[in-house]
Parts: structure tokens; C-alpha cells; sequence
């Protein structure tokens, strides 16, 4: 599928900055099932193109002077071809159990144990699906209830979160049976689900008869991920993944709006 991106964010200050730094993770990732066509950043200010530890394309973006509010624009075409059963074609540079690390948004803690116990059965891709749909079971979908520095034990308890609670949940529980697993960040084209085009679901490790890798899981929807997924990095969570992050100096009050348009370009 073909899909037309365009994502602006827009930092507004009540007091002027002398000085911005971000690190942007706003460039589709390079892998074997989608291919990027088009492709531009927009901003004020100065970028020096990098790839991470985790192979993600990243720009570090730099304003310096007086300036009260920073706008990033992204927007593009991409090609995503559809995935037989989530399962990569790639492996990556880096062995699976990197991402069988604990961090502070997916620590695994005593409420989680009791809730993989009861909801994490085995190790294949049916399993894993299953353990997806209880997730959504136990937090409901709810834009707004939780904030990014929210972790997965939180998301848990309140019992309401978004993508990237689930995302979070499914890390921390398969982390308590040390599967491999990794946080993706990226859009979807979200048709009529009333969920957000910015999206994040997650790539476990799995290893059946007929295939070892890494197997996309969209688990808010409970299913593989497929063609109406764009990738933009992978990472061990949200902190490490997060299309816009970084300090700055001055600006008093930040106030900040986002605006993400994703549409399939059907017979393209």
C-alpha cells in the first residue's frame, strides 16, 4: 500500500529560547518491506543527519538565537508491502537479546507478573496475539489518560491508556519469560478505529518450525501488523524512540500541538 504522510508539530513558548537541541526519529526506517518515495523534513534551524544504536535514521536538529516556538514538518510517500503473518524478512545488525532489557517504562513489576502468568501462555505468534488481546481487554483505549512519561505498570492499574501503554505492557510481560522484544513507533493508517495516525506496536522475537525473526505485532488492534504500518524506528521503549525529543534553554511555559494526516493512495 502506498500512503501519504504528512506530520507537523508545533512548539509554542510563552517567553522567548536562546537555544533548542531535538533529536528527530522522523525518517521511515530502511527494511526490505517498505521503500520510501518521497521524503522531506522542514524545519528552522540546523540538521546533521545520523543513524542510531538501533539503526534508525535520525537528524539532530539545532536553534540557536531568540525564538519562540519551534515547527518541524515531515511528509512524504511511502510503499509498505503487506507482511505474511507480521514476520520481517530482516533480523537486523543486532542480536534479539538486546532487547530483552528492563527499563524504567517496562519494568515488570509484581502486578505484571501475575498478569503474564495469566495472559502469556507460550512463546509462539498465536500466543503472542492472545497475550495482545488481553492487553486491550485489561486497558482500555483511551486518548489523553496517560502521559508519555507513564509506564507500563501505571497503564495497568489505571486501566486505560494508549498505543504506547500497550506497546509498554506486552514489552514488560514478554520480558518476564525473556522473549525479545521491541518498541516500533511509526504511522497507520487508521481508517475508521478513531485511533491516532501516529501509532506504536511492537516487533517480538519468535522461533517456530517454519520461521526464527521477528514477527510485527500491532497491539492495540490485536493483530499483525500489515501494509497500513510505516516504520520509523525501533528502539527498547518510548524514551528511546520518540520521533521528537530533546532540552532546551529559556521559553518559560511549552505548550504543543500535533497534526498527523496518513492517506492510502489506493491503485497508485
Amino acid at each position: 500500500m502506498r500512503l501519504a504522510i504528512r506530520h507537523e508539530t508545533l512548539y509554542r513558548y510563552t517567553s522567548p529560547l536562546t537555544y533548542t537541541i531535538q533529536q528527530l526519529r522522523l525518517t521511515p526506517r530502511v527494511e526490505a518491506h517498505q521503500h520510501t518515495l518521497s521524503w522531506a523534513i522542514e524545519t528552522s534551524g540546523q540538521r546533521h543527519a545520523f543513524t542510531d544504536a538501533f539503526g534508525n535514521q535520525c537528524h539532530m536538529l539545532t536553534i540557536t538565537g531568540s525564538h519562540d516556538a519551534v515547527r518541524i514538518v515531515v511528509a512524504g510517500e511511502v510503499d509498505v508491502l503487506s507482511l505474511d503473518r507480521g514476520r520481517l524478512q530482516e533480523n537486523g545488525a543486532l542480536s534479539p537479546l538486546v532487547f530483552t532489557v528492563p527499563t524504567r517504562l517496562t519494568a515488570a513489576t509484581e502486578s505484571i507478573c501475575a498478569f503474564a502468568e495469566q495472559n502469556l501462555r507460550g512463546s509462539s505468534s498465536e500466543e503472542l496475539l492472545k497475550l495482545a488481546g488481553a492487553i486491550c481487554g485489561a486497558v482500555a483505549y483511551q486518548s489523553g489518560a496517560t502521559a508519555v512519561t507513564s509506564t507500563a505498570n501505571d497503564a495497568l492499574q489505571l486501566g486505560q491508556g494508549v498505543c504506547q501503554d500497550h506497546a509498554h505492557l506486552f514489552i514488560a510481560c514478554c520480558h518476564t519469560r525473556n522473549i525479545p522484544v521491541r518498541y516500533v513507533s511509526g504511522y497507520i493508517d487508521s481508517g475508521s478505529t478513531g485511533h491516532a495516525e501516529s501509532h506504536a506496536w511492537v516487533d517480538v522475537w519468535v522461533e517456530e518450525l517454519d520461521f526464527t525473526g521477528w514477527v510485527s505485532i500491532d497491539v492495540t488492534h490485536a493483530c499483525f501488523a500489515s501494509d497500513a504500518h510505516c516504520r520509523l524506528a525501533v528502539a527498547r521503549d518510548y524514551d528511546s524512540a520518540a520521533p521528537v525529543s530533546g532540552v532546551r534553554r529559556g521559553g518559560g511555559e511549552e505548550s504543543l500541538d500535533v497534526s498527523v494526516k496518513v492517506v492510502p493512495l489506493f491503485g497508485q
